[in-house]
């Protein structure tokens, strides 16, 4: 398992100083003042892997660019309206481009309109410390409440319904300009960001997409894309959706297991594969990360290690960003999973018999509370996560333990 760090470039408050120090042997990176669309140029892309390879003051910090997170697919390719066949000739490019300057693994996502959703990013948790949250009820407030979509309350159970009208009641103007600012906070990093009015326009257009016909728009651009990265030798991997089901009445198909053996099934090549996530998919009940691993680790391309803390027994309801081996998914049955499926990469001869892993998220604490870094993305509270990760990964391949080589 080779140990990876998502950096924001130069802007981001951890630096490459930072990364060296916490131990990360490669770097997770984008180009997120590209317009989402537009092509990747060998040169920004070679600027990048610059600003990587420098300490502040100058020597080499050893370190490159070996994920690419996120190359960004456009709203234009997802609902196939617009400029999206020139966006999709426009990311064979940039995968183009990516392989020439030695970036293999390229992570993106396909869901519609929102990134990954959070109600809170910094929320408060028992010892001080804060970490980002997912609160179904004052989603359901935002939804039906602020946005104003049209037959949002039919999308919630009547409890839900009820504890958002009491929660926007009780919402002073300063909490609802917050709450809308985080669930619209978009793509970490990002060059744009969402409206309420851009939101609620999207949607308009999503009127006439079920899930059906989203994933054919999704099979359609793997069918373009994929064998474009299989020439190129780049291992691509869809992210989940997160969180894992139906947010504003907008259909989600990259929720579950079955949707990723899909996927897979639908273009039927090696570079077309998974970033497994256990935070996004473990924020729901019915998905078995061990077992996942098991059965799909073929295809796994990129690791994403995170816990989350799911709130109730519900299927879909609140949960928040736990520490790395203390929430709902079992890490240390997941990550025997990953080092069994790496041995037997090794015993193939696969090249890529060291799946890259990051610690995904992490909790605000200690000085991460003054740093005011990316929100998911603090400094120790992801040191602490690769730390932990990193102890497990060392028992789990010591000779006593019978899995894999040392």
């Amino acid at each position: 398992m080779r140990q990876t760090w998502r950096w924001f470039g130069p802007k981001d408050t951890v630096s490459v100083d930072d990364m060296l120090q916490a131990g990360v042997e490669g770097v997770v990176t984008a180009l997120h003042h590209v317009k989402t669309g537009e092509v990747w140029s060998v040169s920004e892309i070679e600027t990048r892997k610059m600003e990587i390879s420098r300490m502040a003051d100058g020597s080499p910090s050893g370190l490159s660019w070996e994920v690419a997170e996120s190359l960004p697919v456009s709203e234009d390719i997802k609902k196939q309206k617009g400029d999206w066949r020139a966006h999709i000739a426009n990311y064979k490019i940039s995968l183009e481009n990516l392989a020439a300057c030695g970036v293999k693994v390229i992570c993106y996502n396909f869901m519609p309109v929102l990134d990954w959703t959070r109600t809170d990013l910094a929320w408060r948790l028992p010892h001080g410390g804060t970490c980002m949250r997912f609160d179904f009820a004052d989603f359901a407030a935002f939804d039906i409440h602020i946005l104003e979509r049209p037959g949002a309350s039919a999308s919630f159970p009547g409890h839900i319904v009820q504890a958002a009208q009491a929660r926007y009641t009780g919402m002073n103007d300063a909490r609802k300009q917050q709450l809308t600012e985080n669930v619209v906070f978009g793509l970490p990093g990002a060059a744009e960001h969402m409206t309420l009015d851009g939101v609620r326009q999207h949607l308009a257009e999503y009127d006439h997409i079920d899930a059906d016909m989203l994933r054919r728009h999704f099979y359609d651009f793997l069918e373009e894309v994929a064998p474009v990265a299989q020439t190129l030798g780049l291992r691509m991997c869809c992210h989940p959706d997160d969180p894992p089901y139906p947010l504003l009445g907008l259909p989600r198909i990259m929720s579950t297991e079955s949707d990723y053996a899909g996927l897979i099934k639908a273009v039927d090549l090696p570079s077309n594969g998974i970033t497994l996530c256990a935070g996004s998919l473990g924020a729901r009940a019915d998905n078995d990360l061990p077992g996942m691993m098991a059965r799909l680790g073929d295809r796994v391309h990129f690791l994403h290690l995170r816990n989350v803390r799911r709130e109730t027994a519900q299927l879909f309801d609140s949960f928040h960003e736990a520490e790395h081996l203390d929430g709902d998914t079992d890490m240390v049955a997941l990550m025997a999973a990953v080092v069994l499926e790496e041995t037997r990469r090794q015993e193939s001869g696969r090249e890529d018999c060291s799946i890259p892993f990051r610690p995904d998220h992490g909790q605000d604490i200690l000085d991460d509370l003054q740093r005011q870094a990316q929100p998911g993305y603090p400094a120790i509270g992801r040191l602490r996560g690769l730390a932990e990760l990193r102890g497990v990964m060392t028992a789990l391949r010591h000779p006593v333990a019978g899995l894999g080589q040392a």
